[in-house]
């Protein structure tokens, strides 16, 4: 069914964990489909040969990665390198269920991804199954990439479960209701993320994202008036960024959110607190302003 719904799209990439490590996701993928899994398995590659995780191991680095490792509690952010290997694979049908007698197999590319970290530290380690064709450093560097969007997806659905809409603690019987709910819930929380890496202004090279990109251009008086209220005396409590700018936007919702402007950066759940309040101030403002035009 997703495949159909998603048929008319010109080109779809999965980007998934081990539990989408299947079989069956590989070989019946749609034809404008490719993916990006985390390994969960150290496949038996056939009689004689290495296993999938021993394979990995064995292959020669052939390049390396300069990656920054964002902070996280515990930890500072940090430059490091990461040792990529990669080769193509063929991993052998399941030896029971519908592949019994289907001889073959999927042909993929395996991806070795591992830092060195310091003493005490946690080694980044990935292992990658993708569809997409990898025979050169820059093909594999591409790959990469895309599986670190994953923790996007994870932010998203952060926003949409228990921390933040809690569409899972929903108790609507009604189909039609419960899709209209949950969709209106999923536009939302894209907004959210749409402030959350506006935060930090444009890359270097980008330009600054329109605030229309999430906003109404009415919206746009209110959203200043509040920045004029919460912004304090000194730099780090000065909205840096121009108006007219979603940066601009993000800076006034985390700050309704709570953030103070001095400590980390504001995350999913801090910015859906202060969309929150925004969207709440602008029905009052809505609402005090019908009042007058009906005096």
């Amino acid at each position: 069914r997703a495949a159909k719904v998603c048929e008319a799209a010109r080109h779809i990439t999965v980007i998934a964990d081990r539990e989408s490590d299947i079989y069956e996701a590989f070989t019946r993928r749609p034809a404008n489909v490719d993916l990006v899994v985390r390994a969960a398995k150290d496949r038996s590659l056939g009689k004689d040969q290495p296993s999938l995780f021993a394979m990995a191991d064995a292959l020669p680095v052939a390049a390396n990665l300069a990656f920054t490792l964002p902070a996280k509690p515990g930890r500072k952010e940090r430059d490091t390198q990461l040792a990529i290997r990669f080769s193509a694979v063929t991993l052998p049908h399941p030896k029971n269920g519908i592949y019994k007698k289907t001889p073959g197999g999927v042909r993929l590319y395996l991806l070795d991804v591992r830092s060195t970290p310091p003493p005490g530290e946690t080694p980044i380690h990935w292992r990658l199954l993708t569809t997409y064709a990898v025979s050169d450093a820059d093909q594999a560097a591409a790959v990469i990439a895309l599986y670190r969007r994953r923790w996007t997806i994870e932010q998203l659905f952060r926003t949409l479960k228990t921390q933040g809409f809690d569409i899972e603690g929903l108790r609507i019987e009604d189909e039609g209701a419960l899709s209209n709910l949950v969709t209106a819930a999923f536009v939302a929380a894209v907004i959210v993320q749409q402030l959350v890496h506006a935060r930090d202004g444009a890359p270097p090279g980008s330009t600054l994202r329109p605030i229309e990109d999430a906003f109404e251009p009415s919206d746009r008086p209110l959203l200043e008036a509040f920045c004029a209220k919460l912004q304090g005396n000194t730099a780090k409590q000065k909205n840096p960024h121009p108006k007219g700018s979603l940066a601009y936007a993000a800076w006034v919702c985390a700050r309704l959110g709570g953030w103070t402007g001095y400590y980390g950066k504001p995350g999913p759940i801090v910015m859906l607190d202060g969309w929150q309040q925004f969207q709440a101030a602008k029905r009052g403002v809505d609402l005090l302003l019908s009042a007058f035009d009906n005096v």
